[in-house]
């Protein structure tokens, strides 16, 4: 399936690839640049040409609910804005943030009221997300404000009827139940009253349609993850990561998962070790075990980046996978974390699908 004419020669003028973001039976999303009557903005695209034919029908339903939903945001700053719309592509901006299962804002009160003051805003313009429940559709910006993003799921109301309320609420409940995760002790007596309280449409839909969700997603359209690595990341890493810790000369890896042009999603094992020839020997031993197939990319390290806890930083380890480098600058506390990450940068493996956002990062 190919683009329009129109939306491939407005796309061929104006359009600078990036980086894949994401690619599935509903579409691909990646980051590059806009020319817009205004200059060279950084931007987002969602294309349908790469959709299989059995999924194309569903997928330009949502193509189109996410359009309406910007066009009704713009002005609303809580999410990126619409730059140009086509029949199967799309143009929206780019929010300078990381996602919330990435950025962890433990304590962080104020992003929770700057969420409220997001949703009010969509409240007013007659608009329900309907899909934040997952972390990934709320962006930690870097200037500390909430936003969301993906808008495929989204209605837009006139009026503010019954189904308009029940699922303002349903968005709503599941803010509170982030702020729940990250900042528990903030929590109101009248927003824990909500989050006790599920709505008669979101109960019925947890013992129905959630279960026939489930089955079509994760058998059908094979998501399994919140992160978009599907099994490879779910059932594939885990037993990877064992295979890997077996050799001696290993400390310990860290597997995570990029967005691939050719097979969709790739694996990444950093590696904590000290030999230059570890890699070949691991690549050796991951083919002559015959289980899962091995990571796209291994990567020797001197270190894992770790929290305060010993666990390593999958979220900067994956931004790094996914060469979106200058987001990971608002996640370094200190001059010694970016000193700590410098060769780890430098020596990144995936330079297939790479784009010059890394220009923003300061010298280390």
């Amino acid at each position: 399936m190919s683009l329009p004419k129109n939306d491939a020669a407005l796309l061929s003028a104006r359009w600078i690839e990036g980086v894949l973001l994401k690619r599935d039976v509903f579409s691909t999303v990646e980051r590059g640049r806009f020319r817009g009557d205004n200059g060279e903005v950084d931007a987002v695209l969602r294309r349908l040409d790469e959709v299989p034919w059995w999924s194309f029908l569903l997928a330009s339903h949502l193509f189109a609910r996410e359009k309406r939903a910007l066009a009704r945001t713009k002005g609303l700053n809580v999410g990126p804005e619409l730059l140009w719309s086509g029949r199967r592509a799309l143009v929206r901006g780019f929010v300078d943030g990381v996602t919330l299962h990435l950025a962890k804002p433990h304590g962080d009160l104020a992003y929770f009221r700057s969420a409220k003051a997001a949703l009010r805003r969509l409240r007013r313009a007659g608009i329900c997300h309907n899909d934040l429940a997952k972390e990934q559709n709320w962006l930690v910006g870097r200037n500390g404000r909430a936003y969301v993003t993906d808008f495929q799921l989204a209605a837009c109301f006139e009026r503010r009827g019954w189904l308009y309320r029940i699922l303002a609420y349903e968005d709503l409940r599941h803010l509170l139940k982030h702020k729940r995760s990250y900042a528990p002790e903030a929590l109101t007596p009248r927003e824990r009253k909500i989050l006790a309280k599920k709505s008669f449409a979101a109960s019925l839909w947890l013992a129905t349609g959630k279960k026939v969700y489930r089955a079509i997603t994760r058998g059908l359209f094979n998501f399994t993850d919140r992160e978009g690595g599907g099994r490879r990341l779910v059932n594939d890493a885990p037993v990877l990561a064992d295979l890997i810790r077996k050799n001696p000369a290993v400390r310990d890896t860290a597997i995570v998962a990029f967005a691939d042009r050719r097979s969709g999603v790739g694996l990444y094992a950093f590696v904590e070790g000290d030999q230059a020839t570890l890699e070949g020997q691991l690549r050796n031993e991951l083919t002559a075990a015959r289980g899962p197939k091995p990571p796209e990319h291994i990567q020797v390290v001197h270190a894992l980046p770790r929290d305060p806890s010993g666990k390593p930083r999958t979220e900067i380890l994956q931004l790094v996978a996914m060469n979106q480098l200058d987001l990971i600058e608002p996640m370094m506390k200190n001059d010694q974390d970016r000193a700590f990450l410098k060769d780890i940068l430098e020596q990144r493996k995936n330079l297939r699908d790479r784009f010059n956002f890394e220009a923003d990062l300061p010298a280390s």
